[in-house]
């Protein structure tokens, strides 16, 4: 169970505003604390995001405040990546619920720069879960490997148990989209799967944006891969490196993941240039970085050339693991706004 292609330092600070000490300004707002060590989803406490309560999925970046329309009778469960990242593994294998600085750092990076893409198209739901340290993914022997499915496991668990929640409490048969990054996507694949594959309902999936892990083409059986821009009921992932890199593990893969391009979201044009890259959103949330990078898929893998934004000169790394959706933000969100659009329409029918 690994995860080779995990973003390194530089681009964490970078393209999701990394270093972890700089969120400590806002632990002061994180004082609640689990009797049972466990989430309580009837506690906004533990829900990262929530349309009932003000949270950094809110933010829209300044230059599009303007045209901000925002769907409420959409919703989108947001499943977001690894922030338990700390060598020391102060908590395990898997991270507290309720430390201060850790929920700090979930909410103003992920939180922020991520779940906001689909405020537009919904309310989003996101909630805090007992993650598996980032070293999970790199077991070194027996012991780690047991241990790493055993975390795995529990913040599955979790999440499992905040979307029966939210099911049961907050969908009353709206339309869903599912998004995730990274370990969010180790867990949105099995949750698409129990939830949603074959499944009634399936029939209010608009989309699953299930980002920066690899997705076995036969994964599901009813679900298949987004071909177009404005398709319904279909996956759609991506990851990101350096074009002309090629990383061991990905030819070592026995299978071809389903990779879509986020500037065409057309399986007939598998390339296209930066010019189509509408912006993203970096280090600065209320600067869009217009044409931040191209895109092309490549067995397996999405391909971009160095990314253009202030300091790419600096850049050196082949691996955007942790810009996956960053360096895509107004595509993303525009996309998820149409198949909205389109899935409305479909109904209508």
């Amino acid at each position: 169970m690994k995860l080779k292609h995990c973003g390194q330092a530089l681009i964490v600070c970078l393209l999701v505003t990394g270093c972890s000490n700089k969120y400590q300004q806002f632990a002061s707002r994180f004082t609640f604390v689990s009797e049972k060590g466990s989430p309580d989803y009837a506690n906004l406490d533990y829900w990262a995001a929530h349309p009932y309560k003000k949270d950094p999925s809110d933010s829209v970046p300044l230059p599009l405040q303007g045209n901000y329309h925002p769907d409420s009778t959409v919703d989108v469960f947001f499943i977001y990546p690894t922030t338990y990242t700390a060598p020391e593994k102060i908590f395990g294998p898997n991270a507290s619920i309720d430390d201060a600085n850790l929920n700090a750092k979930t909410d103003y990076s992920t939180i922020l720069y991520q779940a906001s893409i689909f405020n537009e198209a919904g309310r989003v739901f996101s909630p805090r879960y007992r993650q598996a340290h980032l070293s999970c993914y790199f077991p070194k022997n027996a012991k780690d490997s047991a241990e790493a499915v055993a975390a795995f496991e529990l913040a599955y668990e979790d999440i499992k148990a905040a979307f029966i929640y939210y099911l049961q409490h907050h969908n009353n048969g709206r339309p869903i989209i599912i998004a995730s990054h990274s370990q969010g996507t180790t867990h949105a694949k099995r949750l698409l799967r129990e939830f949603f594959d074959g499944k009634p309902l399936q029939k209010q999936l608009v989309a699953a944006y299930i980002i920066g892990m690899a997705v076995e083409p036969g994964l599901f059986g009813s679900i298949g891969p987004c071909t177009t821009p404005d398709q319904t009921g279909c996956v759609i992932s991506w990851r990101t490196y350096r074009k002309d890199y090629e990383p061991v593990f990905v030819a070592q893969e026995p299978f071809r993941p389903i990779v879509t391009n986020p500037l065409t979201w057309d399986a007939s044009i598998p390339e296209a240039g930066r010019e189509l890259n509408k912006g993203g959103i970096l280090l600065n949330f209320n600067k869009i970085a217009l044409h931040t990078a191209d895109a092309s898929i490549h067995e397996g893998v999405l391909w971009i050339h160095k990314p253009h934004f202030p300091g790419s000169f600096f850049f050196f790394s082949k691996n955007y693991h942790v810009g996956d959706l960053n360096l895509f933000y107004l595509n993303i969100r525009e996309n998820a706004w149409k198949r909205v659009v389109a899935y409305r329409k479909k109904q209508l029918l």
